[in-house]
């Protein structure tokens, strides 16, 4: 078991040097000067020579490539000359532990460093991501657990009462669920419910978590505006959870240990909880946490439309304004977020199915 962790963690992490690599090199293939985009209008000849040369822009790119990876990695080396990028300042690095140091270099361990935002006045990466990954996180948990309670019963019900009425109109709801785009979704949504409907669902079209008072004093917490966005955002993973678990549960029902607990006199009902369900739920548990992951990542339609604030939002602003730091940093958090789910799915799959442990070995 220990040994399979492990084993995940070291391809996890090659997977994420390999992301980083790729994202690094496409958007510094990019047209245009990075120092430009830092200033907008406001530069000159001496402005755009002193950004240059404080993010080593003037630097070829191989050489800014391993910059980036220094400043990435959590063991990172530093010479001890105050021109050089590589100056571990207090600035870039705070409460970083010096491991060895000489009068020459040192070699610091530090939290990644995902350098500044070009278009919020130097603003950490860190803390733009601080600030919008929370609300994405909040709604990525409120759409799965929707997904996965709705998704597990009604897979439930459409198995028991397999080619009945019921079981055919789960099937078609699953169904929609899967072709319908979520921007089309949302926008539909949030027309009917938060707009043509409002005087009876009192849901607004669009809204954050969080809201400020008209005159910026008072920040309230405004659960009503999660709703349309988590449901939303978690419709096709419901649609999969359910047809999933439909046909899973069919499949072990139709087993040999089924017939025999049957004949024992057993209840539909606990050979269905007890015996059935648990091994039903491998595959449904692969589905869940890719899903979970994707919504990380997918939810920035969802977020844009209901003009929910998280990392989402935040992303196609970046884009937006070409504010590469936030573009990369964003899209590095959502693949450790990929590779972290992973492993600890694949706990959770080995607990569920033992014997996998075994083929393993």
């Amino acid at each position: 078991m220990l040994q399979k962790v492990l084993q995940k963690i070291f391809y996890g992490l090659l997977t994420l040097f390999g992301v980083v690599t790729v994202i690094f090199f496409l958007f510094n293939v990019l047209p245009g000067d990075p120092a430009r985009m830092m200033l907008d209008q406001r530069e000159d000849s001496e402005q755009l020579q002193n950004i240059r040369k404080k993010y080593a822009f003037d630097k070829p790119v191989y050489q800014q490539y391993f910059y980036y990876l220094n400043d990435l990695s959590p063991i990172s080396y530093h010479r001890a000359d105050v021109n050089s990028y590589t100056f571990a300042d207090a600035e870039k690095y705070q409460s970083s532990i010096k491991i060895m140091e000489t009068n020459s270099f040192s070699i610091v361990l530090k939290a990644p460093y995902l350098r500044e935002s070009f278009q919020k006045n130097g603003k950490k990466v860190t803390e733009v991501i601080a600030e919008t990954f929370p609300n994405t996180a909040i709604l990525a948990v409120s759409s799965m657990f929707i997904a996965i309670v709705l998704g597990i019963v009604l897979g439930i019900f459409s198995a028991v009462f397999k080619d009945s009425i019921t079981d055919r109109f789960i099937a078609l709801l699953s169904t929609l669920g899967m072709s319908i785009p979520s921007f089309f979704a949302a926008v539909l949504f949030a027309w009917f419910f938060g707009f043509i409907l409002h005087e009876y669902t009192n849901l607004n079209m669009t809204g954050s978590l969080y809201e400020v008072d008209d005159f910026g004093e008072t920040i309230s917490i405004q659960w009503r505006n999660l709703i349309l966005p988590s449901f939303v955002l978690g419709i096709r993973p419901l649609a999969v959870i359910v047809q999933l678990t439909r046909n899973s549960l069919l499949e072990e029902l139709s087993k040999d240990y089924i017939r025999t607990a049957k004949a024992k006199g057993l209840s539909s009902y606990k050979i269905v909880k007890t015996h059935a369900l648990k091994n039903a739920l491998n595959p449904v548990v692969t589905a869940i946490s890719g899903w979970f992951a994707s919504l990380l990542a997918g939810a920035v339609f969802v977020e844009y439309i209901f003009n929910w604030n998280g990392l989402g939002k935040e992303i196609v602003d970046a884009l937006n304004t070409l504010d590469l730091p936030v573009i990369m940093g964003s899209v590095l958090l959502i693949a450790a977020m990929f590779i972290i789910i992973n492993i600890f799915v694949d706990i959770i799959y080995t607990w569920l199915d033992p014997k996998l442990s075994d083929k393993n070995k």
